[in-house]
């Protein structure tokens, strides 16, 4: 009985990680467009608007986030950083973390 409530709570447990995952990444979709991202790199992060922005869509999560922080703090400051740097400024690291969530998901 032990070894399957055991299984239960783990199987309950992976289950609300998977959840919070899905939710975060429609909020991240809420958000993509809400903070106006979508104007350079297009409505699902596939066609950005200029060959030098890029392609968000399918991107490593952690990697996004890394990038969107570095450009937030200033520690990344080439290519169209400094384009970027003002759309970072109010984004929280949560909401960076939904945003980058959402781009990893779409394929």
């Amino acid at each position: 009985m032990k070894k399957m409530t055991k299984i239960l709570a783990g199987t309950a447990i992976a289950m609300a990680g998977f959840m919070a995952n899905s939710a975060m990444a429609e909020d991240g979709a809420a958000l993509y467009t809400a903070k106006g991202c979508m104007a350079c790199h297009g409505a699902d992060g596939k066609a950005p608007i200029m060959p030098q922005y890029p392609k968000l869509a399918g991107q490593n999560k952690e990697y996004l986030v890394a990038q969107m922080k570095d450009i937030k703090s200033g520690a990344r400051a080439n290519g169209m950083s400094m384009v970027m740097k003002p759309m970072v400024a109010s984004v929280s690291d949560q909401e960076l973390d939904a945003i980058a969530a959402y781009l990893a998901s779409v394929k």
